[in-house]
């Protein structure tokens, strides 16, 4: 098709870093097809019915609305060049009539001159309406919905009419309303602030948050912080509950309900959110799904180690990014369904939805209006005669629709979605009182490929991980902030954590001590250790006697390690097995005159035994004698493997 020749010569005219960040755009519908091994199964793959379905989701208002009039042009053209085929006779069969009614061109397959498509939307003069259609076909072509001719034409998707055909996409509008609509009081809204009307979000993805007054600034930056410090605090709890014991999936899929309140008491958050979380690390990396005899689990990945050595800020960038692109709002459990979590979303408007929503706001003032919604309140919970007013949601998601048409207009339920989606942002301290916080512009403003933007924010918003703890005679030590890694690692060892917040507070018990003389420290050593992280210098006597008296009585009795035993009543047999050269890698040891204790298991045992010229035999745990029989084998199911980095697949495609 002349088409995909096109975007094929498109994208081969760009550098690695831009067919890269391309890939990255799209990644989630590429992901669910074959990696291309060519430009042109790329440009294929782009155009197809089912990539664009659910790209076109993600257009804003002038981006949909110059695609949707360029292929309208288009197809106009096409019909009026193709010859129109002979009617059909009179009582012609159902084929005919199919194929008569099938031949006629409604596909978009012929090149409009870009003056077309601008005096089509009234963008033909010089004015806001230029610049944005503009700046949207420039968008379209980044993101190859739209590749340009030699000549300058336009060529779209052919199938584009048909994918459009059931939106009503109104009056074309180049500039986006602004949220709420009602006049804010003088008094909350400096000489300063943005007009009402606001640039396009294509020409304004990255710019900066709109200025507010400084009490209302700072409001929403302790919100952020308070709510970015508990996000932080959760989901290091929820990690180590399932690090310590993963979580078993049901065999139809999904985590049951036992399984989802035992991490929501671990973690210490309601059901919802843990849902919420849970969805959130499994698609950052920091949680896998491991298959294993008993069942498919749910375990943390090596990346969660590197997690803990990161700030506590830092930890927060990987969730976040995922957030925005989860098919799913966990939160969200329609009528009827059972509320799970770690399965697969199909929800695909669900980030389209949430994008739309935050650039809603992200139009609004801070200051004092109708929509304000007091901090803490649950957004998707019904008021319960407390005198707060639930944020406008018809008028907000009359203000998302412009940035997300297709996710926003004609969707069943999109208040309630809305809802818990508003609710899912407070949570992750990106919306407070009924406004966008900079923690949520910078999310904004973030590039999937680079979040340098949301990092530096949230180094700068939670404060360094502390070093130190504070003990004190009551067996306790107060951490006051976030605790390193090291340092929440070395108390959590000997001490149970008690509380959570700005301070944590861990709690030494003989049981808590002994746990760590178990683990293998020595007295000695733990003191020192605990001396070193000490912000008060010695540590209090209270506490090293504590350590001292678990020490002195650990070991006293000893439980040996064995993985089976050689047992015979000839005791010259077992003295000549304990001396035999060959029989060392066992690491045989007496424990008896007539027992010796292996440390390889039994399979091993006799197979040393039997090279070495003896003739064991095998007995079972109730001593009667157990009959040898070959274990099967199967072979391992093959990984799918990771999917191709976005930049090394761009270098191979264009170098190919």
């Amino acid at each position: 098709m002349e088409g995909l020749d096109t975007l094929t010569r498109s994208l081969a005219q760009r550098t690695p870093d831009e067919l890269a960040a391309l890939l990255t755009r799209h990644a989630e519908p590429l992901s669910r097809r074959p990696a291309p091994t060519r430009l042109r199964e790329l440009a294929g793959a782009l155009w197809s019915y089912e990539t664009l379905h659910h790209t076109v989701l993600h257009l804003d208002h002038p981006r949909l609305h110059l695609l949707a009039a360029t292929a309208r042009i288009s197809q106009d053209l096409a019909r009026s060049a193709a010859p129109v085929p002979a009617a059909p006779t009179a009582g012609a069969d159902y084929q005919s009539l199919m194929a008569h009614r099938l031949s006629f061109p409604d596909l978009a397959t012929e090149p409009v001159p870009a003056d077309d498509a601008f005096r089509a939307l009234g963008a033909a003069a010089p004015g806001p309406a230029r610049d944005a259609v503009t700046t949207a076909l420039e968008l379209l072509y980044a993101d190859g919905l739209a590749a340009p001719t030699e000549d300058g034409a336009i060529v779209v998707p052919p199938r584009t009419p048909q994918l459009l055909a059931a939106h009503d996409l109104g009056t074309f509008t180049p500039v986006a309303p602004r949220f709420p609509e009602p006049a804010v009081p003088e008094a909350v809204v400096p000489e300063t602030a943005a007009p009402k009307s606001a640039a396009p979000e294509s020409a304004t993805a990255t710019a900066a948050a709109p200025e507010v007054p400084a009490p209302a600034a700072a409001a929403l930056r302790d919100e952020s912080q308070a709510a970015a410090s508990t996000l932080a605090a959760t989901l290091d709890r929820l990690l180590a509950a399932l690090a310590a014991q993963p979580a078993a999936l049901r065999k139809t899929g999904g985590l049951a309900l036992r399984e989802i309140k035992r991490l929501a008491k671990a973690a210490g958050a309601s059901e919802a959110r843990t849902r919420l979380l849970l969805d959130l690390v499994l698609a950052a990396g920091l949680v896998a799904l491991k298959r294993t005899p008993a069942g498919i689990t749910a375990v943390p990945t090596g990346a969660y180690d590197a997690w803990l050595a990161e700030a506590p800020g830092e930890r927060l960038v990987p969730v976040l990014s995922a957030w925005t692109t989860l098919w799913a709002i966990p939160t969200y459990t329609p009528f009827g369904e059972t509320p799970t979590a770690l399965v697969r979303g199909e929800d695909r408007h669900a980030p389209a939805l949430r994008h739309a929503l935050l650039k809603a706001l992200a139009s609004a003032p801070a200051g004092e209006r109708p929509s304000r919604l007091p901090a803490g309140t649950s957004l998707s919970a019904k008021p319960s005669g407390a005198p707060h007013r639930r944020p406008d949601l018809p008028a907000l998601l009359d203000a998302a629709a412009w940035h997300r048409p297709l996710a926003v207009v004609g969707e069943p339920l999109a208040e309630d979605r809305a809802a818990h989606i508003l609710d899912e942002a407070a949570f992750l301290a990106l919306v407070a009182h009924g406004a966008l916080t900079p923690l949520g512009h910078a999310l904004l403003a973030t590039s999937p490929a680079d979040p340098e933007v949301l990092r530096s924010h949230l180094r700068e918003l939670l404060p360094p991980p502390v070093e130190q703890a504070h003990f004190q005679a009551d067996l306790t030590a107060v951490v006051p902030g976030p605790p390193s890694a090291a340092l929440a690692s070395l108390l959590s060892s000997v001490a149970d954590r008690e509380s959570e917040g700005h301070a944590v507070t861990w709690r030494f018990t003989p049981a808590s001590v002994r746990r760590a003389l178990d683990a293998g420290h020595g007295a000695a050593d733990l003191l020192a250790a605990l001396s070193e992280v000490s912000a008060a210098g010695p540590l209090p006597q209270p506490l090293t006697y504590l350590v001292q008296d678990a020490a002195r009585t650990h070991g006293r009795m000893r439980v040996l390690p064995t993985a089976c035993c050689i047992r015979s009543d000839d005791e010259a047999l077992i003295r000549e097995l304990a001396a035999h050269r060959a029989l060392q890698a066992l690491g045989l040891r007496a424990i008896a005159p007539t027992v010796l204790a292996s440390a390889r298991p039994p399979a091993e045992t006799l197979e040393a035994l039997r090279g070495a010229g003896y003739a064991p035999a095998l007995e079972s745990e109730t001593g009667t004698a157990s009959v040898e029989r070959p274990a099967g084998h199967r072979a391992g199911v093959p990984s799918s493997g990771s999917a191709t980095a976005p930049l090394a697949l761009a270098r191979r495609l264009l170098s190919g």
